[in-house]
């Protein structure tokens, strides 16, 4: 399958442009939408024994509080990632924020858990499709040579929300109620309302020429590119005619995407749908469970939550300090050594009895996952050409959130059996399948162009 960017095409012009405050100012609204994102994917797990209290929940009904936003997730990551290759990366941007933001506010004034429940799995549908079209908005837009870098500072400004959730509720559920209203329907209005802001300021976002190249629209593709070059590099000779036609091949659903993914980027389509199903229990594992692990060694659920704040501060400072990291080494190999660093502390963090240990270690744990966060965002954009970038990547990632659903049903009944030690072994036995799955199919893609990466999938078959 060609891609639809040729080396003299767009790609080429926006691969050569310099670096300015434009593609800051880019990567920065971009990245403020997975700040909500992030943000709703480690509440459920603050959540979950705030309203076991509140609505006298056991572990399976914990379980749901946490799954239902995955769950929605899952179907979102289907859908709407889809309709990104359909339609285009900034409709979808907008839509996303719109679903979640009215959903949450609504969820914020459930009068039960049955409506809860509901409320989060529609807001949830909003979020699916949000870091995927984050990993292929940048990837689209941003010069191969700092894709990574710029990818990483976006992440930054997203994981931001992680220890902002998990503070907020401790303040508010120790509050209980604010101006009448119990404290925690205030983390969900916070969230609602911040995306509503997000969500006025994306509509300035341009559209991808990348994309619209793929769907045929050169004319307009080649007037987003004369934008933006204009702003950041004045003076730049840029062609006033599409150049010589491209071969395409669109995707027209998603049975068709997999065929093509299948077919023509088979070793790295079944890497990444191993991979997905996976990275759930490296990733997500930790922070939906880290309250709940604090609250089984006997601390308040107050202290649990600001025990678990400490620790999740370690997601933003992990995602800044993969900035220089995710350039300077192949991201294949640094998703690896970071799933590894995961396992470790994990460990640790599970095993230890002082609070001094379990905020280091959740420190720790928290910051190296975040290294592996990004370096897999940004490598799962670039592994397919643009006419499937979102479809392809949305689906498998989709994977993770079906995992996020089912994982909360095993994982809380056996934090309760077994304990904590015994949940993050088994964790630690999975993330090694992850980085053999990695190691062995995942393609080279550091420092490339994305028609280079793309180009490469021959050596593959």
């Amino acid at each position: 399958m060609a891609d639809t960017a040729s080396t003299t095409g767009t790609a080429a012009v926006l691969d050569r442009l310099p670096v300015t405050g434009w593609h800051w100012r880019l990567t920065v609204l971009v990245g403020l939408g997975s700040f909500f994102d992030l943000y709703e994917v480690f509440l459920g797990g603050v959540l979950a024994p705030v309203l076991a209290t509140e609505f006298g929940l056991g572990s399976t009904g914990k379980a749901l509080v946490i799954a239902a936003g995955f769950a929605g997730m899952f179907v979102g990551a289907n859908v709407l990632s889809v309709v990104a290759d359909r339609l285009g990366r900034r409709r979808v941007f907008i839509l996303n924020l719109l679903v979640y933001s009215l959903f949450s506010l609504a969820a914020a004034f459930s009068p039960n858990i049955e409506t809860f429940l509901v409320l989060r799995f529609i807001a949830g549908i909003g979020l699916g499709a949000e870091l995927v079209l984050v990993d292929t908005y940048l990837a689209e837009f941003v010069p191969g040579r700092v894709r990574g870098r710029m990818t990483a500072w976006a992440y930054t400004v997203g994981f931001l929300g992680v220890p902002l959730a998990a503070l907020l509720g401790g303040k508010l559920v120790a509050k209980q109620e604010l101006f009448g209203i119990d404290g925690w329907r205030w983390l969900l209005v916070f969230g609602g309302l911040g995306a509503v802001f997000v969500l006025l300021v994306r509509a300035m976002l341009p559209e991808s020429p990348r994309w619209l190249e793929s769907v045929g629209r050169d004319a307009e593709a080649w007037s987003v590119v004369r934008s933006v070059v204009a702003k950041v590099a004045p003076g730049t000779a840029v062609p006033e005619e599409p150049g010589p036609a491209r071969t395409r091949e669109d995707a027209r659903g998603v049975g068709e995407v997999l065929r093509i993914a299948f077919r023509d980027y088979r070793r790295r389509s079944v890497m990444l749908v191993v991979f997905q199903i996976l990275q759930t229990v490296a990733y997500y594992g930790f922070g939906t469970l880290a309250p709940l692990v604090l609250v089984a060694k006997g601390f308040e659920v107050t202290d649990s939550l600001g025990y678990a704040a400490l620790s999740f501060a370690g997601y933003p400072l992990g995602s800044l300090a993969s900035v220089p990291l995710v350039e300077r080494f192949e991201r294949k190999y640094l998703i690896i050594a970071s799933a590894l660093g995961i396992a470790v502390f994990g460990i640790v963090f599970a095993a230890a009895s002082t609070v001094v240990l379990i905020v280091a270690a959740g420190f720790l744990l928290t910051a190296v996952s975040n290294v592996f966060s990004n370096a897999f965002h940004i490598y799962q954009a670039e592994i397919f050409p643009t006419a499937i970038r979102s479809t392809a990547s949305g689906v498998a990632y989709s994977l993770s959130r079906a995992t996020s659903v089912v994982l909360p049903f095993i994982a809380v009944p056996l934090l309760g059996s077994l304990g904590p030690v015994a949940v993050f072994t088994g964790s630690a036995v999975l993330i090694v399948v992850l980085c053999l799955d990695v190691g062995l199919l995942g393609p080279l893609s550091t420092g490339l162009s994305l028609e280079e990466v793309r180009g490469n999938a021959a050596t593959e078959q």
